[in-house]
């Protein structure tokens, strides 16, 4: 399973070559099937470290004033190699803003890319983000708050069907790519609109200690894939699916030096189902008034439904999840590796994907107690 970005029936059309003697016939058929997928979104295994994807509500829920994340996740290069394989990448900034005494607001915007196969089956998307976190009860250094968020972006999709091999590029000797192409073939591209909205409980117990749960609605417009127009022959809607995530966490303290970081996060897109679920162990923390720093190791597990099989019932172990994670003052660094323990594990002799994490959170002199759980 693709964790940068799901395709139904992706895997098929990100083939590198067409059977030899492919008509102009099947060849549109082809754009028209590439381009009408019923798409699902990128999440990452480190879905912690990259909080705006995860739930618009989590926008500004931060200690510090401003933070920015930074992440990057390459797949299946052992079976597709590097330069095919697929990369996804994010970068985000959000600030929070004090309201009155003890409320916020939070504001944010998040770029991402995602690139998928020898066919650079592509997608972009900006997108901006608010929230609003009310304290429904506590102290200055404990407290309930219940957060409201909403996002709204752009996003670009296309296909480069000029990579591909077509049947009058096959020769004695294999495939040739330096031959011309089908010269009915084009480069199709569109944009669509997305959005979105979420809603976040967390409670700080104290300094040390801390759980929240929530919950985010994405695609509300269920905006069409289609890169032709209504009317047109073999034009079939393909809505991107809504998609519900359920998500909840926190930090609980075992000692001075160690606590445990559980998660989980689901996703209910269309068929689909996913869960992610595993902890982290905190430890080998050092503190004074001018240093803080922490390491983290995790085991995670990736569970999915076979959709496209009716015979397979139930969650699958798709991969197990291999992470750690060094903070440092307000930087912090994150690197997991996915076992895979699909049936594609004998294809790829395990090896899946890795991830990279970067966060950066600034600071400055005011700070108005402990306000909310650390990502």
């Amino acid at each position: 399973m693709k964790m940068g970005m799901l395709f139904v029936g992706k895997a098929v059309n990100l083939t590198s070559y067409i059977v030899v003697g492919m008509t102009r016939i099947w060849t549109l058929l082809l754009v028209l099937i590439c381009l009408n997928l019923n798409a699902q979104d990128i999440h990452f295994s480190q879905f912690y470290m990259s909080p705006t994807n995860l739930n618009p509500a989590l926008t500004g829920v931060m200690n510090c004033k401003m933070r920015f994340v930074a992440n990057y996740r390459n797949q299946w290069a052992p079976i597709l190699g590097f330069s095919n394989s697929f990369n996804t990448y994010n970068l985000s900034f959000d600030q929070k803003v004090p309201v009155g005494r003890y409320d916020y607001f939070g504001f944010g915007g998040t770029f991402w890319g995602d690139k998928a196969g020898s066919l650079d089956f592509s997608t972009l998307q900006f997108k901006l983000s608010g929230s609003y976190s009310k304290r429904m009860s506590g102290t200055r250094t404990s407290s309930n708050y219940l957060v409201f968020g909403a996002e709204a972006g752009l996003n670009q999709r296309g296909v480069k069907f000029h990579n591909a091999i077509w049947g009058n590029q096959i020769t004695n000797n294999g495939p040739d790519p330096t031959q011309p192409g089908d010269p009915a073939i084009f480069d199709p591209s569109f944009l669509f609109a997305d959005v979105s909205v979420g809603v976040l409980w967390f409670s700080v117990l104290d300094k040390h200690n801390n759980f929240y749960v929530g919950g985010a609605l994405s695609h509300l417009n269920e905006p069409l894939q289609n890169n032709i127009e209504e009317g047109t022959p073999g034009y079939i809607p393909a809505p991107l699916y809504s998609k519900l995530t359920i998500h909840g966490g926190g930090v609980f303290r075992i000692n001075r030096k160690s606590a445990i970081i559980p998660g989980f996060v689901t996703f209910f897109q269309g068929p689909s189902f996913q869960l992610n679920a595993g902890t982290s162990f905190r430890f080998g923390s050092g503190q004074s008034r001018t240093n803080e720093s922490s390491f983290q190791m995790g085991l995670w597990s990736r569970l999915a439904n076979k959709y496209k099989d009716p015979s397979s019932t139930g969650l699958h172990m798709d991969a197990l999840i291999l992470s750690a994670r060094f903070d440092y003052q307000k930087y912090g660094f994150g690197l997991s590796y996915d076992i895979n323990t699909s049936s594609l594990r004998n294809a790829n002799a395990g090896n899946n994907s890795f991830e990279l994490s970067f966060i950066y959170n600034v600071c400055g002199p005011e700070r108005r107690g402990i306000y909310c759980p650390n990502f």
